[in-house]
């Protein structure tokens, strides 16, 4: 007898996969990911889906955003641009710490969340996610993003957080 997979399991099941993904990038680039490990990270289609080429631009960028993945074409395989905002470029080894948290969704699309994004980017540097968040928090802050205050720890909306720099969490920053 066949068992239904519900929504929750799917959540979880991406949530897992995003972990061990994240856990085999530190392990292959890690423990201290600097804008080297990064480049051959991006080329790395067992941990990028598809291109991905950073440009250091805020055009693309909200207020507070210290990253934002943007597809090129019609189709994810021809590949994302990955506007890190300029003020990371005078200090490339802190551009992973925004550029991961985006990974998730240039692999995943709308599938992934933001807890998706500190999962793994918390995986890939060796860090608890309240760690890797308070992190992104502090990143997004310095850009000029507004933090608000929120009670517990809300599923964040992915989208809203991607346009933010960071998302669920606790620190308020999304």
């Amino acid at each position: 007898m066949a068992t239904k997979l519900t929504a929750d399991d799917a959540r979880q099941s991406l949530t897992s996969h995003v972990e061990s993904k994240g856990l085999e990038v530190y392990l292959k680039f890690g423990p201290q990911i600097g804008w080297d490990a990064l480049q051959r990270l991006l080329a790395e289609r067992a941990y990028v889906r598809y291109p991905c080429e950073i440009e250091f631009n805020a055009v693309p960028l909200m207020a507070g955003e210290f990253a934002h993945p943007v597809q090129k074409g019609e189709r994810p395989e021809e590949g994302f641009t990955m506007f890190v905002h300029p003020s990371f470029e005078a200090d490339r080894d802190r551009v992973p710490l925004a550029v991961l948290y985006q990974l998730v969704a240039v692999n995943y699309g709308e599938f992934a969340s933001a807890e998706d994004a500190e999962t793994f980017g918390a995986a890939a540097l060796g860090l608890t996610r309240d760690e890797y968040y308070a992190a992104l928090c502090s990143i997004s802050e310095q850009l000029g993003g507004d933090p608000v205050e929120v009670e517990g720890e809300p599923e964040a909306d992915f989208d809203a957080a991607v346009s933010t720099g960071c998302g669920g969490g606790g620190c308020g920053c999304h």
